[in-house]
């Protein structure tokens, strides 16, 4: 049984069981809070859990090195939506240490994309510059920063919204704001 199946299965259960019952809440996070994260598994729970939120509490974005690689990619998308139509008022940019995009490169990618079959037509691409786009961050603390002045200087969000940024501790879940 493959993984997926075996959540399908999961799944029945949980429905069947009404394990929903104990989330359920509504759009709107009630802190007015949205969180721009790793997608890092370390932090799958220990992020909500050292930030003390509860289902409902904030508007959770996670991708690869909470960063926001260009003003109008997804993860920004998110944070204007949650702004203007759920109702947040700040924002958290929170990365973590020995987080993976921390000296990811685009040629390491490129040699592990070849060897699984994309085609170099494919690698070199016209719409998008993949040398920049899969490529990581030296130093956290200033990829932080950068996301938070990304953020607040968007042309479409307001300057009403707070927007900090934090490391968190991937092993101890401390917070450190830079």
């Amino acid at each position: 049984m493959s993984n997926i199946d075996k959540v399908l299965a999961y799944n029945k259960e949980f429905v069947a069981s009404k394990g929903y019952e104990k989330h359920l809440t509504d759009k709107y996070p009630a802190l007015h809070l949205a969180v721009l994260s790793c997608m890092d598994t370390r932090l799958s729970v220990l992020l909500q859990e050292a930030l003390g939120l509860k289902n409902g509490d904030a508007k959770i974005i996670k991708n690869a090195g909470a960063v926001i690689p260009s003003l109008w990619d997804s993860a920004m998308r998110s944070l204007i939506v949650a702004v203007y139509e759920l109702g947040v008022t700040e924002i958290m940019v929170v990365a973590h240490t020995s987080c993976g995009a921390c000296h990811m490169s685009f040629g390491h990618f490129r040699e592990e994309m070849v060897k699984r079959g994309i085609s170099s037509a494919a690698l070199e691409r016209q719409d998008v510059d993949l040398s920049e786009w899969l490529e990581g961050f030296h130093d956290v603390h200033s990829s932080v920063l950068k996301t938070v002045e990304v953020i607040k200087m968007h042309p479409l969000m307001p300057s009403d919204v707070a927007v900090r940024g934090f490391i968190i501790d991937s092993a101890t879940g401390e917070l450190t704001e830079v």
